[in-house]
């Protein structure tokens, strides 16, 4: 049997959940309701794509130059970025950016349905190598519940006799028909460090990005929402266990060194990103206990006429 024959015999769910190879290259789940389908790269536990309802436009933006399995992180849909995001805290490490599991596989152990809704769980298990770059050992699981909203919750458990100390994001790539037309909103008052600055700056009034944006929101429990004018369509994002927010649109210049975004690709996506980072957001989980981190994605005004 191949693996996708595996899981579907395993965890397939009568059409509702489904295994496949994608197109990209490696396994992934698909999940369907009522209302929509959502699809999950086990390569990273990484959401590449949510659709609300058949007709209404992707949710997610991917670059058109992912690939599964080369080895490197997917640009694009939901990374997990753990245990620490953006540089390793100890930068002579050379470890890279956001963590080991963003680009690992992961298992598949739980799958559930029922008339509203379409449920996946997938584990990670940490190697030696992984616990050595963390200082601990620890447990994670990732949960997808589909219905009309796409809800992840991210569950650190602490397995270690230690506390652990960790920085984290579900690193949401949000399609939009054009940054021109785009303002968010719910983080009016909110204070932010300008990571092109290093500037701390009180945010006044929505958010409109024109040229590179790169900011960490601060004691951030808000529901921020994207207003995007060009397809028609409002998307909030709502989280819990989550002390920051991220903002990040790498405009032009920085997409073209990136090397993995299509040349105006930058016009086409937003980062809102679920996160627990730095300094003044860690999170600190001790023996025996577990940390979720959990983000509720809705499209609260669609127009039907979009398309992918």
């Amino acid at each position: 049997m191949t693996l996708t024959d595996t899981l579907t015999a395993a965890f397939g769910q009568s059409g509702r959940i489904t295994f496949e190879t994608n197109p990209l290259g490696g396994v992934v789940a698909r999940l369907v309701t009522r209302c929509g389908t959502a699809v999950v790269a086990l390569q990273g536990a990484q959401v590449l794509s949510w659709k609300p309802t058949p007709d209404a436009a992707g949710v997610l933006w991917l670059s058109p130059m992912a690939r599964l399995g080369t080895g490197k992180p997917l640009r694009g849909g939901i990374p997990v970025c753990w245990p620490w995001f953006g540089p390793h805290p100890d930068a002579q490490t050379g470890k890279g950016a956001h963590g080991f599991v963003r680009a690992a596989d992961w298992r598949v152990t739980e799958s559930a349905v029922s008339a509203s809704e379409t449920r996946l769980t997938l584990s990670y298990a940490l190697s030696p190598d992984d616990e050595a770059a963390l200082g601990g050992q620890a447990r994670l699981s990732l949960d997808f519940v589909l219905t009309d909203t796409l809800d992840i919750s991210l569950t650190t458990a602490n397995t270690g006799t230690a506390a652990l100390t960790i920085s984290e994001a579900l690193h949401s790539y949000f399609t939009i028909g054009d940054i021109a037309s785009v303002e968010l909103t719910g983080l009016e008052g909110r204070h932010y460090l300008d990571q092109l600055s290093g500037a701390t700056i009180e945010q006044r009034g929505s958010i409109a990005i024109r040229t590179e944006t790169d900011r960490i929101y601060w004691d951030t429990p808000d529901t921020v929402v994207i207003h995007d004018r060009s397809l028609g369509r409002q998307i909030a994002i709502s989280k819990r266990g989550s002390s920051s927010t991220v903002v990040w649109n790498p405009w032009r210049d920085k997409a073209q060194r990136l090397g993995d975004m299509d040349e105006d690709g930058y016009r086409r996506m937003v980062c809102v990103e679920t996160a627990n980072v730095g300094p003044r957001n860690l999170k600190i989980i001790e023996p025996g206990e577990t940390h979720t981190l959990a983000v509720r994605i809705a499209c609260i005004k669609v127009n039907a006429a979009s398309t992918d």
